[in-house]
């Protein structure tokens, strides 16, 4: 059946579906990559409109930084078994996710809200951003790289709160890494699709560092942007960067970055 991955509000979710009946047992044994034991598979949310188990796991690392994972198994209309995670920084929406779990159990989620995997041609929130030259990978959802080119993940939010607490929470994040030194933290202006906006930049040194919030190895100067801000009717939170050795144009920043800001002089 496959596995489909979204993003929203700055919430991870993957859905994989399945041919097999509801159970403790098949839940458990067919998706053993998330780890969870039959023990584990004893409460469900009752305000579901569907048979389900629900499972949630909280771990804090590093400090003030609370890494949550909901586990949903579900028993969709057409019984199919279905298996959700909602991942997420410092929060936890159960109504969102309740709310979520119905639109894909009643194929209620449009085709247009789907990127293709060749990067050619990706949605920006809202808007069609060509990027076939720069050989683009997704390295998750909302999470692009070309190498050479620099790398940036976004969401979009309901609202400006929700989007200025992710890239808080990922500036926090990446903070943390060990073997990593702060040249400059600064604030700059800037422009971001077409909004005047306030981006925190911050140029770190790396030596081989591998994380969850960096999707490249690398070595040397890093430059990284934050930015939320208003875009097309939603408010978007982005993260930016690009390496010393990327190519770095005129304008101060990487080609793929120079598609959605310009710096404000």
């Amino acid at each position: 059946m496959g596995v489909d991955f979204f993003n929203v509000d700055g919430i991870e979710i993957t859905s994989h579906k399945i041919d097999a009946g509801f159970s403790a047992k098949n839940c458990a044994a067919k998706f053993s990559e998330l780890g969870i034991k039959k023990k584990e598979l004893t409460i469900s949310d009752s305000l579901l409109a569907f048979k389900n188990f629900y499972v949630f796991k909280s771990q804090e690392n590093p400090k003030g930084l609370f890494n949550n994972i909901s586990y949903y198994f579900v028993e969709s209309p057409n019984k199919k078994l279905i298996a959700f995670t909602f991942r997420s920084l410092n929060k936890n929406d159960r109504e969102f996710e309740r709310r979520f779990i119905g639109l894909v159990c009643n194929g209620a989620i449009p085709d247009s809200v789907y990127n293709s995997l060749d990067c050619e041609d990706v949605n920006f929130a809202g808007r069609e951003i060509p990027l076939e030259e720069y050989s683009g990978r997704w390295m998750g959802v909302n999470n692009l790289q070309c190498p050479s080119f620099g790398q940036m993940n976004w969401s979009v939010h309901k609202d400006m709160e929700d989007a200025l607490s992710t890239v808080e929470n990922q500036y926090v994040g990446i903070k943390a890494l060990e073997k990593r030194k702060i040249v400059s933290d600064t604030t700059v202006n800037v422009i971001f699709e077409g909004t005047e906006a306030t981006a925190r930049k911050v140029v770190y040194d790396f030596t081989g560092v591998r994380s969850s919030f960096l999707s490249m190895d690398g070595s040397g100067k890093l430059t990284i942007y934050f930015v939320a801000a208003p875009v097309r009717g939603n408010f978007v939170s982005c993260v930016m960067s690009f390496w010393k050795s990327d190519q770095v144009d005129p304008s101060g920043l990487s080609p793929l970055l120079e598609q959605v800001m310009k710096l404000k002089q």
